[in-house]
Order: structure tokens, then C-alpha cells, then sequence
């Protein structure tokens, strides 16, 4: 989790850059509070983002401060708080939408907290009542999920397969069912996110492919461009990845 403030007047236009969590933005904000802009589609409030959730933007101007409180799932926790695997990914929901009545009442204690360190501890208590085993993936889902991650997405779907004691098909057909993306995609993602941190690092983009796997710039380019729709210089300058080590400093992703 990490919380954010910013004192008012205020104009917020952040791009968010795809990155292997299920994303929930909890609004504390006065005022109007944040809009989110996802391909088109404007909301207002908290809004829980998918894996790969396409153009999201966080912004909008108040009158009053902007308050924020990010937290980050991994794919199988997500799927055992929030319910939502497939149907999730790729898009931008409100919170309310998943959480119910249980979204306000939350959104009301987390205001009322003091310092930012209780409201931490309120989301996690909020997030373990929600908390529901028989709603988690089954053991090898999750097992391939931290193979992907420990191995920084340089992996092949057979070698998952063999690690966890599964045919690929079947691999493929769980994994994307209970995750939402293909084991391949997913592994794309997480090649990704370390590639984007070690460019946001300043390393050069020649560099950063060798390093993260890819057969050449042109691959980086071609991923980078997938995912974000910008290039490998605009992703290094994004302020997105600029925050990530003070606001994640144990974030798996630090540049290496």
C-alpha cells in the first residue's frame, strides 16, 4: 500500500503504466476528488483496476486536496478478496461495483483515520474480512505465478507446465481462467515491468533489452509500445515509474 496527498489547488493528470497487480485507488479526496479515464470512459470515486487495464489516467481538478490510498494485489490474492479473475482483467471498475455497500463504509473509516499508518491498517483489516480460501486459484495456478515473478518473466509456458506438474494445455486453461491472462501474457507483463523500471533507472534502452531478455532494442521497442502505447523514452520520463521506489521500496521491480 501507499498513500498520496496533494494540497489544492490542484490539477492531477497521471498516466498509470501496466504493471503485474490488480490495483485498487481508494479516493480520500474533498471535493470532487480523482477522475479516472480509462479509453474513453470517464468515472469519478474509488475504481479497482485489472491486470493490462488499458489507457488509464488519474487525474482532475479540486478545489479541496487530493488524497489517494493505492494498493496493490497480487493476481491470486486478488482473486481471493475481490472475487474477480477473468472478468477483471483488461478493465477499469468501481470499487462499489465489486465491494458494495462494504466500498462506502470503508471509504468512511479510512477518512476518519488520523494518520496514514492507520489507515493502512484499516485496509488490511478490510482486505483479510474479505479474504475467502475457497475463492483463491488452485496451487499450481499460484506457483506459476511466483515462477513468472522470481524469474522476471523470462520463462517458458513448458517449464511452468513441468514445475508444477501440469500439462500445458491444462496450464493454460486455469491459469487463464482463474488469472485472466494467458501464463505467456503474463510473463510478457513481468519482463515488462522490470524492463520499465530499469529504463525509468535511467539504463539505456540496448542495455535494458539484453538484460531483460528481449532478442534486441527493436523487441523492447515493440513490447513497450504494446503495453503502453509510447515509446521507450517516454516510458523512462513517466512519473508513474518515477515515484515507484519511494512509494514501493520493496517493490520486487528495483532496477539490478
Amino acid at each position: 500500500m501507499a498513500g498520496f496527498r496533494q494540497l489544492a489547488p490542484v490539477h492531477v493528470d497521471i498516466a498509470m503504466v501496466a504493471h503485474p497487480a490488480v490495483t485498487l485507488f481508494v479516493d480520500l479526496s474533498e471535493g470532487s476528488g480523482i477522475v479516472h479515464d480509462s479509453d474513453g470512459g470517464r468515472a469519478r470515486g474509488s475504481t479497482v483496476a485489472g491486470l493490462v487495464p488499458g489507457d488509464l489516467r488519474l487525474g482532475g481538478r479540486a478545489a479541496g486536496r487530493i488524497e489517494c490510498l493505492q494498493i496493490r494485489l497480487s493476481p491470486p490474492l486478488a482473486v481471493a478478496v475481490l472475487g474477480a479473475s477473468a472478468d477483471l482483467s483488461g478493465t477499469v471498475v468501481s470499487l462499489e461495483d465489486i465491494w458494495g455497500r462494504d466500498a462506502e463504509r470503508t471509504e468512511g473509516r479510512l477518512r476518519a483515520a488520523g494518520t496514514w499508518d492507520e489507515r493502512f491498517a484499516i485496509a488490511t483489516d478490510a482486505l483479510g474480512r474479505r479474504l475467502d480460501a475457497r475463492r483463491s486459484p488452485d496451487p499450481e495456478v499460484a506457483a506459476a505465478w511466483e515462477l513468472i515473478l522470481t524469474g522476471r518473466g523470462r520463462v517458458g509456458v513448458d517449464s511452468l507446465a513441468n514445475e508444477v506438474g501440469w500439462s500445458r494445455k491444462r496450464l493454460w486453461s486455469r491459469f487463464r481462467s482463474q488469472i485472466g491472462l494467458a501464463p505467456k501474457h503474463a510473463a510478457r507483463l513481468v519482463r515488462f515491468d522490470h524492463a520499465a523500471h530499469l529504463l525509468a533507472a535511467g539504463r539505456p534502452a540496448a542495455e535494458v533489452a539484453a538484460v531483460s531478455g528481449y532478442a534486441d532494442q527493436a523487441h523492447l521497442h515493440r513490447e513497450v509500445k504494446a503495453f503502453t502505447g509510447a515509446t521507450p523514452t517516454a516510458v523512462a520520463a513517466a512519473p508513474w515509474l518515477a515515484i515507484d521506489d519511494m512509494a514501493w521500496p520493496t517493490a520486487p521491480a528495483t532496477p539490478s
